[in-house]
């Protein structure tokens, strides 16, 4: 049932327009990207609202990148980050990156 649920959730992002892009091409900016492909699970300020979904605001821009980078490259195991990462230059990935780093996080610590 769980394999159902990503496989249909890839291809449904791939139907909505989310290619592979070539590495030369110009990068989009961060927040269109995030408001086309993140907002599902991450919300458009990184603050996620979907169980499971991490929280991404505020976060620091290079563990983004690395993250999303792991995602593409297969070091980090995870279908539907995979396809998503696997179209974003790693110009996009910075820009993505810098994105949530300037969000406000709504994370906190138990007092």
């Amino acid at each position: 049932m769980f394999n159902r649920f990503i496989k249909t959730f890839v291809v449904l992002g791939m139907c909505l327009g989310w290619s592979a892009q070539a590495e030369d091409a110009a990068p989009r900016d961060a927040a269109k990207i995030v408001g086309e492909v993140c907002v599902g699970c991450h919300g458009q300020d990184g603050n996620a609202m979907v169980m499971g979904a991490p929280k991404l605001g505020g976060q620091k821009a290079d563990y983004l990148v690395k993250a999303l980078m792991d995602y593409k490259s297969g070091a980090r195991n995870n279908a539907i980050m995979a396809a998503f990462s696997g179209g974003l230059s790693p110009a996009e990935m910075k820009a993505i990156g810098k994105y949530f780093e300037g969000q406000s996080s709504t994370l906190s610590v138990p007092r």
